[in-house]
C-alpha cells in the first residue's frame, strides 16, 4: 500500500489518483492514517459500490428483507453463545476472504 502525507496527496493528487488503479492509497495527516483512496475497480461487488452505481429495480427492498430476517433471527435465536467478540472476528474474516476473492 502506497502511503502519502495530506500535503503530498494535495500536491499530486492526480498522481494519487494513478496509483490508486495498482492499489490502495492510505493518506496520513500529522503521521496518523485518516483515510484510504482506493479504485472503484476494487470496490465492485461490495456494499461500497452500491453508493456509486445505479441499482436494479426492487434492490433496495430486497436488502431491506436481508437486514429484517437477520435482526429477527438474532432476535429470536440470539447469538447462541458466542460473544461480540467471536462474531465480529467471523464477520471480519468474512469481508477479507470476499475481498481476496475479488482480485
Amino acid at each position: 500500500m502506497e502511503i502519502l502525507t495530506a500535503k503530498q496527496a494535495k500536491n499530486l493528487f492526480g498522481e494519487a489518483l494513478d496509483m490508486t488503479q495498482r492499489e490502495p492509497v492510505l493518506i496520513t495527516k500529522n503521521k496518523r492514517p485518516v483515510c484510504v483512496m482506493v479504485s472503484i475497480e476494487d470496490i465492485k461487488g461490495t456494499h461500497l459500490a452500491d453508493l456509486f452505481y445505479e441499482k436494479e429495480i426492487g434492490y433496495d427492498e430486497f436488502v431491506q428483507k436481508k437486514v429484517t430476517a437477520s435482526v429477527e433471527r438474532l432476535e429470536n435465536e440470539g447469538s447462541k453463545g458466542k460473544n461480540i467478540d467471536t462474531v465480529h472476528a467471523s464477520i471480519m474474516n468474512k469481508v477479507r476472504l470476499r475481498l481476496e476473492g475479488k482480485k
